[in-house]
């Protein structure tokens, strides 16, 4: 499975090319799918699907983005905010004598009015070509033109705080425990700011809570995988903790879930 909106082409699916690169044997089905922030989330609910359904045993989940590619260099919006980065996850499935599940529960959600607050308007079918733009001011002085990415940040920041603590609460009421039941939440890295004003919002234990954006910035469907490997590097993160993630972004689209940590 791999999750991008920053494919090598329109077509073949890039994840086919990924399984010739790795050498992974012919027997094993590829695909992508596209989804941004909530991407890892989402890629994890997939694995689990088809492996407890009997469709697989193993499914390696890459998220992969190269969002530089589509932001001006003029635009300082959004060239502060993104990095480029890729992250795997290998999902298996296993016998155990415990009645709990390893991955799960899952909440989903989605709110395409807010689609054009965070896009690339063209490049796609509706909108296949344009002529080469003279660059585009908005008020603040950053420049793009119609085949960059823009992003409304006042928005997306409205939505997230409208949307984020609405499914922590749903999805700790889906999975029978409380916020206090949990060890670690890592939310996908955004921003600072705006993962302060979460945790604060929900009234997420600061100890809890994993900020891993130093290094690598905003890689948008791999930030959840880079921060548990780095919460997991310094030892906020340990066997058998319960840990909330919660993706969340371009779309609208946000997932959250519990997962065991092993």
């Amino acid at each position: 499975l791999l999750c991008t909106q920053s494919p090598y082409y329109f077509l073949p699916t890039t994840a086919c090319l990924l399984q010739h690169r790795l050498g992974i044997p012919n027997t094993a089905g590829a695909l992508d799918f596209n989804l941004g922030c909530s991407g890892y989330v989402y890629g994890l609910g997939l694995a689990k699907g088809l492996i407890e359904t009997g469709q697989a045993t193993k499914v390696l989940l890459v998220t992969a983005e190269t969002y530089s590619k589509f932001i001006n260099d003029e635009d300082r919006s959004v060239r502060s905010i993104f990095g480029d980065a890729a992250a795997a996850t290998l999902v298996v499935s296993v016998e155990s004598e415990s009645s709990g599940e390893f991955i799960g529960p899952f909440v989903y959600g989605t709110d395409g009015s807010g689609a054009q607050n965070l896009i690339v308007p063209v490049g796609g079918m509706r909108t296949r070509t344009a002529n080469e733009a003279e660059l585009i001011a908005d008020k603040f002085g950053n420049k793009r033109t119609s085949k960059n990415l823009y992003m409304n940040g006042a928005e997306i920041f409205t939505f997230t705080l409208r949307s984020v603590p609405k499914a922590v609460q749903v999805l700790l009421e889906k999975a029978q425990c409380s916020l206090a039941d949990v060890d670690v939440v890592v939310f996908h890295q955004a921003n600072k700011y705006m993962l302060d004003h979460l945790r604060k919002k929900i009234g997420i234990p600061e100890e809890k809570y994993v900020i891993a954006l130093n290094n690598s910035g905003n890689t948008v469907s791999a930030t959840i995988p880079i921060a548990l490997t780095e919460a997991a590097r310094d030892g906020r993160l340990k066997a058998g903790d319960k840990v909330m993630l919660v993706g969340f972004g371009v779309g609208y689209s946000w997932g959250a879930a519990i997962i065991q940590w092993r």
